[in-house]
């Protein structure tokens, strides 16, 4: 049996076992955790580990190697604050922010507040984190490898934090 054949068999099954798993944890995009089962079955294919298996065990093994996966991504990660401080001095998270290159907008629009208001409402946890490595100027295959993402889901969100920054600054500036 081919490695495709494997996955073309066990594929609707293994999408069920990552829709499971994403209802309970939604840190992780769906596809970011079936790339990662899938990626776990070809070192264990390539290994000679799943020659003898049984459909049911190799499911049940993704199963499980997803949820020892999430464990340890969520270990890694710290969740941040604004008001927490990032050094052993005073700097905190929102003074980061607040340092910024300058860049022209009208006179009355104030970036700060926009900044602020779109960490403080807008942004979900992991968007936080994101743009927070972005200002610390990680690049997007760095940041995916520190929150245990793929590089296009750190894309996908740098564009939704795009969106909302857009939306926000349109409304404000009415």
């Amino acid at each position: 049996m081919t490695f495709e054949e494997l996955i073309e068999r066990i594929s609707p099954k293994l999408k069920g076992i990552v829709y499971k798993i994403h209802g309970s944890c939604q840190s992780f995009s769906e596809e970011d955790l079936y790339q990662e089962a899938v990626l776990q079955l070809w070192v264990d294919y390539n290994d000679g580990k799943l020659s003898d298996k049984t459909d049911s065990y190799v499911l049940q093994s993704c199963f499980f190697y997803l949820k020892n996966h999430i464990r340890k991504v969520q270990d890694k990660t710290s969740l941040m604050r604004l008001n927490m401080p990032i050094d052993e001095g005073s700097f905190k998270l929102q003074d980061v922010l607040s340092l910024r290159q300058e860049t022209p907008v009208e006179e009355d629009f104030d970036i700060d507040t926009l900044m602020e208001e779109v960490f403080k409402n807008e942004l979900s946890r992991k968007e936080k984190e994101i743009a927070f490595f972005y200002l610390q100027g990680w690049t997007t295959r760095e940041i995916a490898q520190r929150l245990g993402l793929s590089h296009v889901s750190v894309v996908k969100f740098e564009g939704k934090i795009r969106e909302k920054c857009k939306k926000l600054k349109n409304s404000s500036a009415r």
